[in-house]
């Protein structure tokens, strides 16, 4: 009899199928985030310690790299965040109305990526390139790095404001594209900081 009751007395599995606290869309790009944060700390330490072990800072020869004209660039990354921090509370609110923010971080995302590219053309033409000093490695590797990572993540805000103006965009896959976006949005000061500084 004490052992029936204990049985009664056991809690009941959850059932299947209910609500996922965080997607599992979501929870593979943060676990894959969470890997790449760990690659860019690995390359920021590496140049970091090569830098402090340099008697002279740049390397003879090499530009210097463009930290005002980089600055104006990273603000418009940083509010790429601001309007996707909207663009998620009016998806929230009401679906639809979070396409104009979602279209305004697309634009100023690939505002970053093409001026990006062209301090990229500058550079090359003032004699920085891969083979041409540690400098160079560095740089094109990380920046190279982060830019790869931008133009992925645009693909997927693109494909998010897509879907949301055929009016299918499903929750989890808007939560991946934040996850990247804010991923691509955040490490980049940190490398502007340890690169261009």
């Amino acid at each position: 009899m004490g052992a029936t009751t204990t049985l009664h007395a056991l809690p009941r599995p959850p059932q299947s199928g209910g609500a996922q606290l965080v997607p599992s869309a979501v929870m593979a790009m943060l676990i894959f985030v969470v890997t790449e944060i760990m690659l860019f700390a690995g390359f920021v330490s590496a140049f970091t310690i090569m830098r402090r072990s340099a008697l002279v800072w740049p390397p003879p020869g090499q530009p210097r790299l463009p930290v005002m004209e980089t600055a104006a660039n990273t603000a418009l990354l940083l509010a790429s965040g601001v309007t996707l921090v909207i663009a998620h509370r009016a998806f929230r609110r009401h679906a639809p109305d979070a396409r104009t923010p979602l279209l305004a971080t697309l634009l100023l995302g690939s505002a970053f990526v093409v001026l990006q590219g062209r301090e990229w053309v500058q550079l090359l033409a003032a004699g920085l390139t891969m083979t041409s000093s540690t400098l160079g490695s560095f740089f094109y590797l990380v920046v190279g790095l982060h830019a790869l990572h931008a133009v992925v993540a645009l693909g997927l805000v693109a494909s998010a404001w897509s879907r949301l103006r055929r009016g299918f965009l499903a929750r989890s896959f808007f939560g991946v594209t934040e996850v990247f976006w804010y991923f691509v949005v955040g490490i980049w000061p940190l490398l502007y900081w340890r690169l261009y500084l």
